[in-house]
């Protein structure tokens, strides 16, 4: 690598690390520009890959949010809320919207339930203060059920 190339890659990796949205910026320029050399290719490939782990993360958080008032609604139907409806309804939404926007995450969506569930169960023990043993170990709602397809 010429010693004037080296330097550049210096100063892209290290605007990495001092100002994240100076270098996001840097390197949308780049792009538009075509100067696919002045690019910090393997930080913008971290990015990339983190991106994509930030929908998943989101998805699952998501789903996390709505199995636990799924749960509440079927294991305490004479608390049943407005607050609970609202929530199941919004998370619903926003799944949607998401799968909308990047369709490959429904490729990985029963792994992001059963994930999900986990962490719903654990919640739904703690916010109702039903015994674990409540709850069946595995997910007792089908997709449809939890993306709510029946309710169109």
């Amino acid at each position: 690598m010429p010693d004037q190339a080296r330097q550049r890659s210096q100063q892209t990796a290290s605007l990495y690390e001092e100002d994240h949205l100076a270098w996001i910026e840097a390197q949308a320029a780049h792009l538009r520009a075509g100067r696919t050399e002045a690019l910090d290719v393997a930080n913008l490939a971290e990015e990339l890959d983190d991106m994509a782990a930030s929908q998943r993360r989101e998805l699952e958080s998501r789903l996390q949010v709505l199995l636990m008032d799924l749960l509440k609604t079927r294991f305490q139907p004479k608390r049943r809320t407005r607050s609970w409806a609202t929530t199941i309804v919004t998370q619903r939404l926003e799944i949607e919207r998401l799968l909308r926007y990047s369709p490959s995450l429904r490729q990985e969506l029963a792994t992001s339930m059963a994930g999900a569930y986990r962490g719903a169960v654990k919640a739904a023990v703690a916010e109702t203060g039903l015994p674990r043993s409540t709850f069946p170990n595995k997910l007792p709602f089908t997709a449809d059920e939890v993306l709510g397809a029946d309710d169109e």
